[in-house]
Order: C-alpha cells, then sequence, then structure tokens
C-alpha cells in the first residue's frame, strides 16, 4: 500500500537519529530544513554529521543504542545497518507511540522521507512509496528547474493577504485567480 502525504508540524516535537553515517547525515540535513530539535546517538560520527551536529548545536551522545532511549521522542529515525536492532526499535517504537523511519527498510518505517524541493514556504514532496528513490530524485531534480526565482516573493504577499482580509467567499475567489494568474504568468514563459 503506497505512504499517505502529510506535512507534519515538528514545532516541540523531539527527533531523534540513531546512526552518525553519511546516511544519517542525510537525513540530518534533511531534518534541518524543518527544526533543529534534533538528537543524535551513535557510536561513530561522519565529518559531515560531526559538523552539522556542532553548527546547529545539536545534542549528540556517541555510544551505542540502549533500550528505553526512544521513549521521550516523537521522531526516531534509525540510519544503522544491523536489521536485527532495526526490528527491536520498530517494536520498542509501537510501546512509546513515536513515528518510527528505518532507512532502507520499509518494514520498519511508519513514514518515509519524500525526496522533496523547499524554497522558503514553498515545500514539494515527491514519493515512488519506495518503487524507486532513483526516480523520485530526477524527478525533484526536474520540477527545481520549473518553480519560479520569484515564487518566495509571491508566497509571502499571499501569506500576508490570508492573515489580512477578512475570511469568505470574496477572499478566496480572489487569492485563487490570483494564484492562478501567477502560474499563468511563468507557465507561459
Amino acid at each position: 500500500m503506497a505512504y499517505f502525504p502529510a506535512f507534519i508540524k515538528l514545532d516541540n516535537k523531539k527527533i531523534l537519529i540513531i546512526g552518525g553515517g553519511n546516511i544519517a547525515s542525510q537525513k540530518l540535513s534533511h531534518l534541518l530544513d524543518f527544526t533543529k530539535n534534533i538528537s543524535v546517538i551513535a557510536p561513530d560520527i561522519c565529518e559531515d554529521m560531526a559538523k552539522a551536529i556542532e553548527d546547529n548545536n545539536l545534542i549528540c551522545q556517541k555510544r551505542a543504542y540502549s533500550v528505553g532511549d526512544i521513549k521521550d521522542f516523537a521522531v526516531v529515525v534509525m540510519a544503522i545497518d544491523n536489521i536485527a536492532l532495526q526490528a527491536d526499535i520498530y517494536a520498542e517504537s509501537k510501546q512509546y507511540k513515536c513515528l518510527c523511519n528505518s532507512v532502507d527498510s520499509t518494514e520498519y518505517c511508519d513514514f518515509i522521507f519524500p525526496s522533496y524541493v523547499k524554497k522558503d514556504d514553498l515545500t514539494i514532496a515527491i514519493s515512488t512509496s519506495g518503487a524507486s528513490p532513483a526516480m523520485a530524485k530526477h524527478l525533484k531534480l526536474y520540477l527545481q528547474n520549473l518553480i519560479p526565482a520569484g515564487i518566495s516573493e509571491f508566497l509571502a504577499e499571499m501569506k500576508d493577504l490570508r492573515r489580512t482580509l477578512p475570511k469568505g467567499r470574496d477572499r478566496m475567489k480572489m487569492l485563487d485567480k490570483k494564484a492562478q494568474d501567477y502560474i499563468k504568468s511563468w507557465s507561459n514563459k
């Protein structure tokens, strides 16, 4: 079955990454686009990840995972090669009701990391439900080239209008027309 696309607000949600290699570093990089409330547990940390941890003042414990480490976290990301440990942590995550992701082991995932394009308030997520991460990556590169340079300013203007204009049908129609006209203006170029 396919994964349901959802955007999760990570404010006040603690995230734990278990693992310190290159894949863990990539997951950390993606998460840092959305939150800094991230902790890491790993006996060894790769250079890029160590720099990201230091630059963002994240909590890092250089040690192996212990049962109970996930109990205070809303989201757990496992970037470890030990499949038996992945299974154990996933089972434990059910006890603590935290969302769990295991890199490259979809059977131990409550969610997956989509490929995504992020430009300020615009985030476009692309997923093949694990069928072809390579396709998602290349589709991301294609879509990045379609987004106009002024999208951030347009979205800031739209956000301001939504905040200042009274709610109702007239506002909804006006904002819809404005978005439609904006897309037409850059899709005709």
